[in-house]
Parts: structure tokens; C-alpha cells; sequence
């Protein structure tokens, strides 16, 4: 208190006491709702963009959606300080996840354009509930394959002779977003950066990378300020709200809980394409997104060793969900 004036010192002790408050009520609120929210956000973001692909061309809608993301993460996370502080590993580790996040939207943005937002969200899933069979070989990952294999034939049977494109960027995607599992999970291991400095870090070389694929399309939002508006709104809605939300929630909620909320995500994007986009699934899409739920819900990941080693020294082990739950991929 010696170097503070009273006044200051008042001032100190009321940003305490107002940040001690903040924390009750960020720890009051049930988890299960920080992860409701977020799953409304993750779909609610993509649904919205594919309204605005009336005023901007598809690849600038991903383009505008990185920028923004890059934008806020820079501002909040100044990610270049845990960037430059790692060793060349994991700095080649944070490009190249960039570089993932960079085509991964574009493959997203341009499937959605293409195909129903539920059956895009849908097929997602492949990738990660096939990492898990390869991660733990048990019988409960192998019947989530054939599950989610059923669903996805069901969704994509009659599409693929009417618009394969859509289907091929549909599956790129979904390629993509188990690489993205990989590398996300290997840059969270690395204390230096952690699951939000690194994933600030790689959206600000996912711009680098998008820009050449999508800046031509989005220049000109550039003299339409709702365009932009709503471009800045996608990013934010896509990213950086759920990101948010699924931290508090992961840090209250076990693995296994977690891991069986994330079957809902399919379902709230089918709920999306009705709600915002007048998009009614069929019999045979409900039932084969229900498939493909069930998937997501009986497949287990191995990953309590990798728990284990990422906890840093000396600190109780959070339980963490399948990286799979960092939904400002989209």
C-alpha cells in the first residue's frame, strides 16, 4: 500500500473485489449450460454464414470468418509472445495447424453452400470417432463406426449423384478435422502456448494462409458495412464465443460426460438448418444424423495418458475433453 495513494489503493481493492464476483458467477452457472450455449454458437455462426453468401462470395465469407477470429485473438491473447517463446517444433507444429484451419474452413464454407448444414455437421464426426478407433481398438469404437458409417451413407446416398462436389468437400472437411484433432492436441502440450495461445497463434497464420484463396472475394464486403457487420459476427459466433464457453465448461465437467454432450452437436446444427435456414431433413436424414449421434456418443477416446503428461507440474489434473470440442475451428 506504500507506493499507493489512498485512492488508488480503493480503486485496487474494488477491481479484486469485482473480479472475486465475476468468478462466483462464472462458477455458479451449471456447466452443462456453458455447453448448451457454445453448441447453439458452433452451429448458429455457419448458419448465418451461409445467409451471407447472398452478398459475399463464399470463400470471402471464410475469409472475413478467420480475420475477425484472428482479429480478437490477437487483441486478447497477443499470441506472437508464446509463439516466439517455444522451440521450432512447436512453432512448425502452430503453422501447420494454421495451414489446417485455413483449407478446413474453406472446405466447411464451401460444402455448407452446397449441402444442408446438418449433414455437413454430420459428417464431420467421421474423422474423430475414426481416431478414436485407431487411438483404442475396443468393441464400443468399432460399433460407433459402424453407426456413424450407416448415418453417413444415409446422408449422402442420393447427394453424391446430385451434388458430389459438395459431398467431396464435405469429407475433405472432415479429413481435415481430424488433423486438426492431431495437431491441436499436440500444440496443447506445449505449456509455452496452451490450448488458447495456440490456437490464437495458428489463427493468425490461417489468415496468412486464406488470404491468397479468399481475400479476393471478400474485398468487396470492404464498401458494405453490414456485410462486414456480419462477416465480423460469423467469426466471433463461430469462434471465439464457443471457445470461451467450452473452456468453462471443460474445466467443471468430467470426460466422459463431455464426450457424450458432443453427440448433441449434430442434432443443434440440424435444429440451426431449420431454424435459420428453412432447411427440413428428411426421414432418412433424421435417422441417419441419429446414427452418427449415437457414434459420437458410444465411441471412447484413449487419452488418459496424454492427460497426464500435459498437466503441468504441480497443478491438480483438469479433466479434458477430446480436442475435438474446439469449436472455433468453425
Amino acid at each position: 500500500m506504500s507506493n499507493l495513494s489512498p485512492l488508488g489503493y480503493r480503486i485496487r481493492m474494488a477491481l479484486i473485489q469485482i473480479r472475486q464476483v465475476s468468478r462466483g458467477r462464472v462458477t455458479s452457472v451449471p456447466p452443462h449450460v456453458y455447453f448448451v450455449v457454445s453448441a447453439i454458437f458452433h452451429n448458429l455462426g455457419p448458419a448465418f454464414a451461409v445467409l451471407l453468401f447472398a452478398r459475399i462470395d463464399v470463400l470471402g465469407v471464410a475469409w472475413l470468418r478467420i480475420a475477425s477470429a484472428a482479429l480478437v485473438f490477437a487483441v486478447w491473447r497477443r499470441p506472437w509472445r508464446g509463439f516466439l517463446a517455444i522451440d521450432r517444433r512447436g512453432r512448425s507444429l502452430i503453422v501447420a495447424l494454421g495451414a489446417v484451419l485455413a483449407l478446413m474452413n474453406v472446405c466447411f464454407y464451401i460444402s455448407i453452400d452446397r449441402l444442408p448444414l446438418a449433414t455437413v455437421g454430420a459428417i464431420e464426426f467421421v474423422g474423430p470417432i475414426t481416431l478414436a478407433v485407431i487411438a483404442a481398438r475396443v468393441p464400443r469404437n468399432v460399433a460407433a463406426v459402424v453407426a456413424a458409417a450407416a448415418g453417413v451413407l444415409l446422408l449422402t446416398h442420393a447427394r453424391a449423384v446430385g451434388d458430389p462436389l459438395g459431398v467431396a468437400f464435405a469429407f475433405a472437411n472432415a479429413a481435415l478435422f481430424a488433423l486438426y484433432i492431431i495437431l491441436a492436441h499436440r500444440v496443447s502440450r506445449r505449456s509455452a502456448v496452451g490450448d488458447i495461445d495456440g490456437l490464437a497463434a495458428a489463427m493468425l497464420f490461417a489468415l496468412i494462409f486464406v488470404t491468397p484463396i479468399g481475400f479476393a472475394g471478400a474485398v468487396r464486403a470492404f464498401s458494405d458495412p453490414v456485410a462486414i457487420a456480419a462477416g465480423i459476427g460469423v467469426g466471433v459466433a463461430s469462434s471465439v464465443i464457443p471457445y470461451v464457453l467450452d473452456q468453462l465448461a471443460m474445466a467443471r465437467l468430467p470426460r466422459s460426460t463431455y464426450a457424450l454432450f458432443l453427440a448433441l452437436l449434430p442434432a443443434t446444427a440440424t435444429i440451426m438448418g431449420v431454424i435459420v435456414l428453412r432447411q427440413i431433413p428428411s426421414v432418412s436424414d433424421l435417422i441417419g444424423i441419429g446414427l452418427v449421434m449415437l457414434g459420437v456418443g458410444v465411441h471412447k477416446s484413449d487419452h488418459s495418458r496424454a492427460d497426464v503428461r500435459s498437466t503441468p507440474p504441480g497443478a491438480s489434473p483438469v479433466p479434458r475433453a477430446h480436442p475435438t470440442v474446439v469449436a472455433q475451428t468453425r
